[in-house]
């Protein structure tokens, strides 16, 4: 989609035209699964999520800078949506204990072989906690005081929960690659 292309679609957004809300939905709704999957436990929680962050999109289209890429203030939109809904949720989910696990020696073949499809799969298999800050801080690339602030933890608490979720996602892929190799 060209730059004049999405200028349209904000401006008829703008005016509220339904089409170009649509057209824009359509647009940007597999990026914005892929941004909501890694915060979500299920497709139909990160559908809502999603959801939730296209209104909010609407609702504020008139504070976006035209001059910057679209793309990015979307994407903070739904990762601002997606800490929202953990906070909700929060009281609801049980932190899940460490597992001690060894040191996978060869961690960056087993990760070759992963699909993307199942490494989103082992993220969300992490509790809400760790699954949260893995992605702020590895993949969006949030500070840990920055964590802290948005999901109202201590610094030390982003860091740990970040050591627990590596420490578990090592536990994932060992029991991934035993069964990788018994097939």
């Amino acid at each position: 989609m060209s730059d004049g292309t999405l200028q349209t679609l904000i401006t008829g957004c703008l005016k509220g035209k339904r089409k170009s809300q649509e057209k824009l939905y359509q647009r940007f709704y597999p990026y914005g699964m892929s941004v909501c999957l890694r915060y979500t436990d299920t497709e139909e929680e990160a559908i809502e999520v999603l959801n939730d962050g296209f209104m909010k999109v609407f609702a504020k289209l008139e504070t976006f800078d035209q001059q910057k890429p679209f793309q990015s203030w979307f994407r903070r939109i739904l990762i601002n949506t997606s800490i929202n809904h953990y906070h909700k949720n929060e009281k609801h989910k049980h932190h899940q204990p460490i597992e001690e696990g060894n040191q996978v020696a060869d961690e960056r073949s087993i990760l070759s072989h992963l699909s993307y499809e199942e490494m989103i799969r082992l993220i969300q298999d992490l509790s809400p906690v760790y699954r949260t800050v893995f992605n702020l801080f590895v993949i969006d690339g949030y500070t840990h005081e920055e964590i802290a602030e948005a999901l109202q933890i201590s610094v030390g608490a982003s860091k740990s929960n970040l050591f627990r979720a590596r420490a578990n996602l090592r536990v994932m892929l060992k029991k991934n690659s035993k069964i990788a190799c018994k097939v």
